[in-house]
């Protein structure tokens, strides 16, 4: 049977953030538990609010992989003897760092949360960076910088944000660093990273899930309120996050004989703590985060010059990028940066339909939940909070802010934050196949860049 009429959109089911409490130990850990009825197996995690964006030009990645290396060994236990405690544990112990933290946490069942925070606190406290496993780990993200180099799209990712952003900027290059900043770490310069980053004043331990006859604050007490800053310690930095000189710039990394051309286009963007942030997540949804967005509709839709398209801001403690990015066949490189370029100017000029905005803000309101079905995604979103210092009850008015969106705001967030007449556009693919057109498009002055040769289509 053939359905002759789109389905109407329904209410979405009532669904409330979990509550959470605070209590900050006497030495500044900031202690906070979420008690999720009936999921047993628990999350714990113990993170520091300073990231690779504090990091200083010459250290680029430092701080990446020193979160890798920390569960390589501490003083108590080897990488073996480690896993090993963790497996008796039933426990999954893992440490990160990213833009705005490092974390050590673990998963494990609620009758065992005390020792694997023993775990966490070893991990986060008393690591030894043996030097061959650090060794390992450059080589690694060494042989990743090479696969980066030979894949277009994430050739593109790297080639834009060194385009957007200005010489001194963190963000200009990626979090885990580059060939000429990794070759120079050594285990010496991890453990004084380390020093310098240990600060108990800028950490929270965040346990979630059923919490029942479990007193978070006295086991957080006992393993981590004897903690002092290391005499070394410096605190986080402002991110430098000034964008590139050049108001408007095409940049092309040329691949001979590429048959599709990676497109990016976009410039600077925001920080996560920005007054409109619900009407931006809507006109994300609308432009480019959606399978039906304008951006996905023209390029995929309309055209069939790509499998997909897609636009969004990357929100962090400092302003992160905002990008347009498509692959499309080499042959139609020209015209899909005009349709591009049109989709963005296009968002705060052409009103917002009434489809559009209940099918954005229904589709974010709707999926909420969804994000929130393991005490590792509750546990995650709180940090989140804590890391861009937003109120606590963010989450619980998270969706009646979407559904008080309007088209109207929606305009206005688009008028404010997305700026085609800055954009800068970044392509990845065979030059001689476009250049032409592009130069006689008049889209601005084009730079040309020689990739060197690496297999990849």
């Amino acid at each position: 049977m053939v359905i002759a009429t789109r389905p109407s959109h329904g209410e979405p089911r009532p669904y409330h953030f979990p509550s959470f409490s605070h209590e900050r130990l006497s030495n500044g850990v900031d202690v906070i538990a979420v008690h999720l009825p009936e999921r047993e197996l628990l999350t714990g995690v113990l993170f520091e609010s300073i990231g690779a964006g504090d990091e200083h030009d010459d250290e680029a990645g430092l701080t990446v992989l020193m979160a890798r290396a920390m569960t390589e060994g501490t003083r108590t236990h080897d990488a073996v003897a480690l896993v090993e405690a963790g497996e008796r544990l039933g426990a999954s112990i893992h440490a990160e760092a990213g833009w705005d933290a490092l974390s050590v946490g673990a998963d494990v069942p609620a009758e065992r949360l005390g020792p694997a925070l023993d775990l966490v606190a070893e991990i986060m406290a008393e690591p030894i960076f043996p030097e061959s496993e650090v060794e390992r780990l450059r080589e690694e993200r060494l042989n990743d910088i090479l696969q980066a180099r030979a894949d277009p799209r994430r050739r593109a990712e790297e080639g834009f944000i060194e385009t957007i952003y200005a010489p001194g900027s963190p963000y200009r290059r990626p979090a885990s660093g580059t060939r000429e900043t990794v070759e120079r770490i050594d285990a010496g310069a991890v453990r004084a990273m380390h020093a310098r980053r240990f600060d108990p004043n800028r950490m929270t331990l965040i346990v979630g899930g059923d919490l029942t006859g479990i007193d978070v604050v006295r086991l957080a007490q006992a393993r981590f309120g004897g903690w002092a800053p290391s005499l070394s310690c410096e605190g986080p930095r402002q991110v430098p996050a000034r964008p590139a000189d050049h108001p408007w710039r095409i940049r092309i990394l040329d691949r001979p004989g590429s048959v599709q051309t990676e497109i990016r286009i976009g410039h600077v963007g925001l920080k996560r703590r920005i007054p409109d942030f619900h009407a931006l997540s809507v006109m994300s949804a609308i432009l480019g985060g959606l399978f039906n967005s304008r951006l996905n509709r023209v390029l995929r839709e309309d055209r069939g010059y790509t499998y997909g398209a897609s636009a969004g801001f990357e929100l962090r403690r400092a302003a992160g990028p905002f990008a347009a990015r498509a692959a499309v066949n080499t042959d139609v490189t020209v015209p899909a940066i005009r349709d591009i370029l049109a989709e963005l100017e296009g968002i705060g000029e052409r009103p917002v339909t009434q489809d559009e905005l209940h099918a954005a803000r229904d589709f974010l309101v709707g999926v909420f939940p969804l994000r929130f079905e393991t005490p590792s995604a509750v546990v995650g979103a709180i940090s989140s909070i804590v890391i861009h210092g937003l109120p606590d009850d963010e989450l619980a008015r998270y969706r009646p802010a979407l559904e008080a969106v309007s088209a109207e705001d929606v305009t206005a967030a688009a008028r404010s934050h997305v700026h085609p007449d800055e954009a800068s556009i970044l392509l990845v693919g065979d030059a001689s196949a476009f250049l032409a057109d592009l130069e006689a498009a008049g889209l601005g002055a084009v730079t040309v860049e020689r990739e060197a040769a690496t297999g990849a289509a």
